[in-house]
C-alpha cells in the first residue's frame, strides 16, 4: 500500500526549496511533477529537493527528480538533492545520475554549493 506523499515549497534568500515526504512512487509522482511545474525558480539560485521524510522512491520517482533538474535548468538554475534515502542514493550512483543530480547532507551545505 502506497503512503500517501507531502510536497510543500518555500523560498529561501539563496533557493526554492522542495520538500518531498512519504513514498514517491508511480502513484504519487505525478503529484510532485505538478508542483514542480509551479515553482518559481530564480536564475543563479538553486532548486534544492529534500528528500529527507521520503520512504521509498521507484522509477517514477526518478523521473520526477530529472523533471526537477530540468525545471530548474531551464530557469538557469542549479539543482541539490538533500538527504535522500539509502536505496536511491544507491540508485542514482548505480546509474550515474549522482553526476547531474548532486547530493548534499543539509539544505545549508546545498546553499553553500
Amino acid at each position: 500500500m502506497t503512503s500517501a506523499l507531502t510536497v510543500t515549497s518555500r523560498t529561501t534568500p539563496a533557493s526554492t526549496v522542495l520538500t518531498l515526504a512519504g513514498e514517491l512512487d508511480v502513484a504519487t509522482s505525478l503529484k510532485a511533477r505538478g508542483v514542480i511545474r509551479t515553482l518559481t525558480v530564480r536564475s543563479g539560485r538553486t532548486l534544492i529537493v529534500d528528500l529527507s521524510g521520503v520512504t521509498f522512491c521507484d522509477s517514477s520517482g526518478i523521473s520526477a527528480l530529472l523533471a526537477a533538474r530540468n525545471h530548474a535548468l531551464a530557469s538557469d538554475a542549479g539543482i541539490a538533492l538533500v538527504n535522500p534515502p539509502r536505496q536511491l542514493r544507491r540508485a542514482l550512483k548505480i546509474t550515474g545520475l549522482e553526476d547531474v543530480l548532486p547530493v548534499y547532507a543539509s539544505i545549508e551545505n546545498a546553499e553553500e554549493g
